[in-house]
């Protein structure tokens, strides 16, 4: 029998004091609820009002525990900090305060600082190995690494997207006091940490919420991944956004990336869950809050969340690049120059436009800053969506993609790279999982029947020619390489650039507004911005393999120029192949001298 005293505190197991823990679990299918702790007998649990049961015991960190429904099902918590070993075994009591910071006086970076470099844990060795690899990062200009996916999931090898305990870090990368380290370390060197977090679904594997938490999902909506979690539920909503404020207070992210936040049919939540972030976070602290949303939503970039991924500016820029038109490509196939253009001007290029299918997709977004846009040529989506993971320095001329690589990263949209762009790396980045048996054999089947609409795969029994998601030499093939031989100049490049942006571009950004993108002739453009400080910038970009001619302009404050003698053409009114100009009207005198040429 339940009693009718409410229970509003979190979920999981929390530490009243060094010996002390309360343990929470909303379970409204459940009778009964027992905790087990390490080899000791069961407590029974108190249910309280709306699904909850509680108890309250001696209990140290390190702790060993489950959850009985029922006298049936033991399970562990949902809610788990840290797994003794994978998601269907024990969790353990975490203290979240025992780790020594060392930064505290860390407090972040303003968000048009952020240089964006995406990498996966599990592929680069573990959080130790991540952590040796930062002083790199730093001195080739990244400000901030985003950390794909951390939920624990079942198995050692995953994408991350099919977590299942969204509050324990991965094990086998390491440690939840290995990850603080990490980010600590990350923060002694000036560099942000944000992290990529899933709340629109949980993975196939380890998640035991429907035995006694059937409400935590809708029956009548569904997603990609099943039936949709249901935002209407005050102890859903709540385990998510205190899962939000665990990754930035407890563990001292400096911001996180909402997954796929198109398949959460609830925008409220994530309304609600920006504003408490705001609330709960002292006012000196600076922390971003970014989206990736396909439906474009304009709107949610002034409530609370500082940008959103740009995929509209990518796939424009891939189909110029590589002439790809296969599925979602095919809504950039027509006009792609015109589409870039309109990204670069306005930030989507769908704003309300049709796509393929007929369907209007997106908001208007001319009104909203540069910064508001997260812009990449590469993420670990569209490498490792193809069937390969071929990466853009394997699909597109040379010269072609350095040039995009300049509006990359002397634009004022806020530049994303994924690891390995910045030293042209060979090594593919596959879709890799470690499933077992029949589900194993689902997600095999499911991946490559995923690239039916690709004309190169149409028949089946070319399908089975991609690698098989389950084999750990799919694991293997993604794994950092010793560099190539074009690594060195690739990164000189990436390095130069970034010298200038965060020399003359970074300190005019705030206040910048885009103007206008005028396109020359398929694949070439003309962009300009008027920065913070008054200044102009222009950037002249020409991905196609023919000269095109300009108008008329005068003659402006050189900053960039690829590749060399680009200046020279410029000024004689046409644009050479795979070629990029980026100049400015400056209104304060620059840092850098005139004419910075790689």
């Amino acid at each position: 029998m339940r009693v009718s005293t409410p229970y509003n505190g979190p979920h999981g197991a929390v530490m009243l004091d060094p010996e002390h823990t309360r343990f929470a679990l909303w379970a409204p299918d459940a009778r009964a609820v027992s905790l087990e702790l390490g080899d000791s007998q069961a407590l029974a649990m108190q249910a309280h009002a709306d699904g909850w049961f509680v108890v309250q015991t001696h209990c140290p960190a390190g702790t060993r525990y489950c959850f009985m429904i029922d006298g049936q099902t033991r399970v562990p918590d949902p809610a788990s900090r840290a797994q003794e070993h994978d998601v269907h075994g024990p969790s353990l009591v975490v203290d979240p305060g025992a780790y020594p910071w060392q930064h505290r006086q860390w407090r972040g970076r303003p968000w048009h600082q952020a240089v964006i470099y995406e990498l996966h844990v599990g592929v680069m060795g573990g959080y130790l190995a991540v952590q040796e690899a930062l002083p790199a990062l730093v001195e080739l200009g990244v400000t901030a690494i985003e950390l794909m996916p951390l939920a624990d999931f079942p198995g050692e090898r995953n994408w991350g997207y099919d977590g299942v305990l969204p509050y324990a870090p991965e094990a086998s990368y390491g440690t939840p006091e290995q990850l603080k380290a990490l980010i600590d370390a990350a923060h002694g060197l000036g560099l942000a940490v944000i992290l990529d977090v899933v709340y629109n679904h949980f993975g196939p594997d380890g998640n035991y919420l429907h035995c006694y938490a059937k409400s935590f999902f809708r029956d009548d909506l569904h997603t990609p991944w099943g039936a949709a979690i249901d935002f209407r539920r005050r102890p859903v909503r709540d385990f998510f956004i205190d899962n939000a404020l665990m990754w930035l207070l407890e563990y001292r992210f400096d911001g996180l990336r909402l997954d796929a936040v198109h398949a959460i049919d609830d925008p409220d939540f994530l309304i609600e869950l920006a504003q408490r972030v705001r609330q709960a976070l002292p006012a000196e602290r600076q922390v971003w809050l970014n989206l990736e949303n396909e439906l474009n939503q304009a709107s949610l970039l002034q409530q609370g969340f500082d940008a959103q991924w740009n995929d509209d500016g990518h796939n424009a820029l891939h189909v110029l690049l590589t002439g790809e038109t296969d599925a979602y490509y095919a809504d950039f196939a027509e006009q792609p120059t015109l589409q870039l253009a309109r990204c670069l001007s306005q930030g989507f290029a769908f704003q309300g436009h049709a796509n393929r299918h007929g369907e209007a997709r997106g908001e208007a977004s001319g009104h909203l800053p540069p910064s508001a846009f997260v812009l990449f040529l590469q993420n670990h989506d569209q490498i490792g969506n193809r069937a390969f993971g071929e990466r853009l320095n394997q699909l597109a001329p040379t010269q072609a993609l350095h040039a995009a690589t300049v509006l990359l990263l002397l634009s004022p949209m806020i530049p994303l790279l994924f690891m390995g762009d910045e030293v042209a790396a060979q090594e593919p980045f596959l879709f890799f999982t470690s499933h077992h048996d029949a589900l194993a054999d689902a997600v095999r089947e499911g991946r490559r029947n995923e690239f039916a609409a690709f004309r190169a795969f149409a028949d089946a029994d070319q399908r089975q020619r991609i690698p098989d998601p389950n084999a750990p030499s799919t694991f293997q093939a993604s794994r950092p390489q010793p560099q190539s031989k074009q690594a060195a100049a690739t990164r000189a490049l990436y390095r130069g650039l970034l010298r200038i942006r965060h020399r003359q571009l970074v300190p005019r950004l705030p206040g910048a507004q885009a103007l206008q993108a005028q396109v020359l002739a398929e694949g070439a453009l003309c962009a300009h911005w008027q920065l913070g400080d008054g200044s102009l910038l222009r950037i002249d970009l020409n991905l196609s393999p023919h000269r095109v001619d300009l108008l008329p302009e005068a003659t402006e404050q050189l900053w960039f120029e690829y590749p060399p003698h680009t200046l020279e053409h410029w000024r004689e009114g046409w644009l050479p192949a795979f070629s990029a100009l980026v100049q400015l009207i400056a209104k304060t005198t620059p840092s850098a001298p005139d004419g910075e040429r790689l």
